[in-house]
């Protein structure tokens, strides 16, 4: 892979307003993604509801964590938030201890493009791009028109790479609508994965999927966990998913209902 692909070499820092506002770290230091008393509403004609209640958490760096619940629980609700795709209505979502609503704009959204990768249940590419260029939009989205056409061949390169590793280096110019489910997930993540983020968050990645299918993406996302040593965390209805994770969260009603498992040791 060129060193555009290297789990190190993704890792410089989309520069920023230093806006510090970590919460209090135990001995593993300060969480790469946390959540601090975070509320979310939704106005539906002349009446609010509310999903999350104040929620607080933290995820770690290099930790697997598990978000359990039943449907309604505000469990995608919580990964939009920690993913800057939803503003909090009150309280704090912090990004390796900046407060991600207090950046301004275009320091959001670098933070979001370089810092967080995001899989969707329902995979979310675009049906009128090839799947190679649905895994270049990350680089696409964050250069400029010049800045993109000098790292053009670099860019190409890492997106390869990411296919062929997944298994689809015979489907790079295929569309959405032409490849199957579980290759659709592969293209999601090795989207997710192009610039090599610290945190990718994944909302029930394999609920779309058939077991056998799901497996496979499973193997795959574990597999990239380990070797970048990122900070994953996901929403599973499948006890045997979170079985799988370092720690799992329990989520009711908008609402941390309990937290199981160990922590990484350190």
């Amino acid at each position: 892979m060129s060193s555009s692909a290297d789990p190190a070499a993704g890792r410089e820092r989309s520069g920023e307003a230093q806006v510090q506002a970590p919460p209090v770290a135990d001995a593993r230091g300060t969480p790469v993604l946390a959540a601090d008393r975070v509320r979310k509403s939704f106005r539906i004609g002349d009446r609010e509801l509310e999903i999350l209640h104040g929620v607080t958490m933290e995820l770690h760096r290099g930790e697997v964590l598990a978000v359990t619940g039943p449907s309604g629980a505000g469990k995608s609700t919580l990964l939009h938030t920690l993913g800057l795709l939803e503003r909090p209505s009150e309280g704090r979502v912090l990004i390796e201890g900046r407060s991600a609503w207090e950046l301004s704009l275009n320091e959001r959204a670098a933070l979001r493009n370089r810092r967080i990768g995001f899989v969707f249940q329902f995979y979310h590419l675009l049906p009128e791009l090839t799947a190679l260029e649905n895994v270049l939009l990350p680089g696409m989205i964050s250069d400029s028109v010049l800045l993109y056409r000098r790292r053009r061949k670099r860019a190409h390169q890492t997106a390869e790479d990411l296919l062929e590793r997944f298994g689809l280096a015979d489907r790079m110019t295929h569309r959405p609508p032409q490849l199957s489910g579980g290759e659709r997930q592969r293209v999601a993540l090795a989207r997710a994965l192009f610039h090599d983020p610290p945190i990718l968050i994944a909302d029930e990645p394999t609920g779309n999927l058939d077991t056998a299918t799901g497996e496979r993406v499973l193997e795959l996302l574990f597999a990239e966990q380990e070797r970048r040593n990122l900070s994953l965390i996901l929403v599973t209805h499948d006890e045997r998913l979170a079985a799988r994770c370092q720690r799992a969260l329990y989520m009711e009603d908008g609402q941390i209902g309990m937290d199981s498992g160990s922590p990484i040791p350190t």
